[in-house]
């Protein structure tokens, strides 16, 4: 199988280098992030958090990875909520304020440490590399966003990014592997 993305992305870096792959990543990854944020305004909802930034840029900027396939992202951040959430209610921080107003604990270290290392198992253990999960189940159990609505709504937005992502992709002829 060709490591070449194809589509428009191959043609831009043909004829204009890294600037031209740097102008497809941009132009999508605005795109993507600024749809998610329109969703987010329109819910209420933080649809827009800091890892979908590492996310977006995969797609863009090196689809042919396999961290950057969707089958991957779905299961990377799924996994990164579920161990987050899971530690903030095994540290009892469920009703905590976040790190960033009550400062570094014993136990906001043992519910960040062991939530990155419970999703890079997962994630070994389902060959599904996503290294920006590792930051989604930071912000859970750093205590940022906590509450079922704002968990799920992370989750619609990691499924809203990925749809996107994939379906911008494939509208401009680049080979991004759905399931690997």
């Amino acid at each position: 199988m060709s490591q070449e993305p194809g589509g428009l992305l191959q043609t831009a870096e043909q004829r204009a280098g890294r600037i031209g792959a740097g102008a497809y990543a941009f132009a999508l990854c605005l795109a993507a992030l600024a749809a998610c944020g329109l969703v987010g305004l329109l819910v209420r909802q933080p649809f827009l958090f800091p890892s979908l930034g590492p996310t977006v840029m995969l797609f863009f900027e090196s689809p042919r990875q396999p961290a950057a396939a969707p089958r991957n992202t779905l299961i990377g951040h799924g996994a990164a909520i579920l161990a987050g959430a899971a530690c903030l209610v095994l540290f009892g921080l469920t009703d905590a304020p976040p790190v960033t107003q009550q400062g570094i604990t014993a136990a906001r270290i043992g519910a960040a440490a062991l939530s990155v290392a419970l999703t890079a198992l997962v994630l070994k253990l389902l060959d599904a590399p996503h290294p920006p999960a590792g930051a989604t189940t930071l912000i859970i159990s750093l205590g940022i966003l906590t509450s079922a609505s704002e968990l799920l709504a992370m989750a619609l937005a990691v499924v809203l990014v990925t749809v996107l992502g994939l379906a911008l992709n494939r509208l401009l002829a680049v080979r991004q592997p759905v399931w690997r």
